[in-house]
């Protein structure tokens, strides 16, 4: 398998090479294998022993195409398809997602409670966007990347579907 670690050029390559039973594995990582040993697995969270030296990942958030752990108190996000990612973008004539995507997308169903920016605003990656309602949550939609607000695409107030489009982003 492959990750990307996200924000870096860095890509993992891992396997299990073997079980050696009772929850412990030889790993391939980096083309280097290790003792792996799982304690403890919920969840939300692993505990282990990798190489004789106890690990703790807690699972913040995962889809399809990424996850984010906290492992050993560091956040790390990783792609979990970075081959993908690069074939879908060079097919669609683009570069790569965070760079060249315009639209800013909406991940989940709601309503718009709040528009943060105005057409014309610059934004820079993690700016709050609009803050939206669902399920009784409000959820703040971040940019994606750097830019400039070219066009907004929704009002506040108005209901938006999963993968509706909120802005563009260039």
């Amino acid at each position: 398998m492959k990750f990307k670690l996200e924000n870096t050029d860095e890509t993992l390559e891992g396997a299990f090479v073997k079980s050696l039973g009772n929850n412990e594995f030889i790993i391939k990582i980096k083309n280097s294998e290790r003792n792996l040993k799982i304690i403890d697995m919920s969840y939300d969270k692993i505990e282990f022993m990798l190489d004789n030296s106890f690990h703790t990942t807690k699972y913040l958030e995962t889809s399809t195409s990424k996850i984010t752990v906290v492992v050993d108190g560091v956040k790390l996000t990783f792609n979990k398809r970075p081959d993908l990612d690069k074939i879908v973008y060079k097919n669609s004539g683009m570069e790569s997602a965070t760079d060249s995507q315009v639209s800013l997308k909406s991940q989940i169903p709601g309503r718009v409670v709040s528009i943060n920016v105005s057409q014309g605003d610059n934004v820079k990656k993690g700016d709050v966007v609009c803050v939206l309602e669902s399920m009784k949550m409000q959820v703040s939609i971040k940019s994606h990347k750097d830019g400039l607000i070219k066009s907004l695409k929704v009002k506040q107030g108005a209901s938006v579907a999963k993968n509706d489009v909120l802005a563009e982003i260039e």
